[in-house]
C-alpha cells in the first residue's frame, strides 16, 4: 500500500460555522467517495483557511463526519492580495493502491478555478 496525497478546496458563501461545516463536510465526502476511501485509509488531513474565515475550525467538520481518530491540523493561508476569498483547502494523506495518476483531487464550486489542471 502506498502513501498518496489528495488535494481539494471549496469556497464558502459566507463565514458562518454551520455553513463551513456543511461545505467542508461536502468536500471531504466528495474526496472520500471519488477515491473510494474509508476513514481507515486516512493518515492525516491538513486544512487551511483564508484569513477572512473566523467562524470555526475546518477540522470540526471532519469530526462531525466521524473522522475521529485521524490527526487533523488547521492553518491559515497566506494573505495574498487578489486571492480568492473564503476558501478552505485540504491536503489529505492516504493509504491507497491507486497509482498517483488515478488520485481524484476535488475542487468544488468556484474553487475549481484554483486548479483547473487537476480539478475533477
Amino acid at each position: 500500500m502506498a502513501v498518496r496525497a489528495v488535494r481539494g478546496a471549496v469556497q464558502l458563501d459566507r463565514d458562518e460555522a454551520g455553513h463551513m461545516d456543511e461545505q467542508v463536510g461536502a468536500l471531504l465526502t466528495a474526496i472520500m467517495e471519488r477515491n473510494s476511501l474509508s476513514a481507515d485509509d486516512l493518515i492525516s488531513i491538513w486544512f487551511t483557511a483564508t484569513p477572512d474565515l473566523h467562524s470555526d475550525f475546518p477540522a470540526a467538520a471532519a469530526r462531525k463526519l466521524g473522522i475521529v481518530d485521524v490527526p487533523l491540523i488547521c492553518a491559515q493561508e497566506l494573505d495574498i492580495r487578489g486571492a480568492m476569498p473564503r476558501v478552505v483547502r485540504v491536503l489529505a494523506h492516504i493509504e491507497s493502491d491507486r497509482p498517483r495518476a488515478d488520485i481524484n483531487h476535488v475542487y468544488l464550486g468556484a474553487a475549481a478555478a484554483l486548479r483547473k489542471d487537476i480539478a475533477q
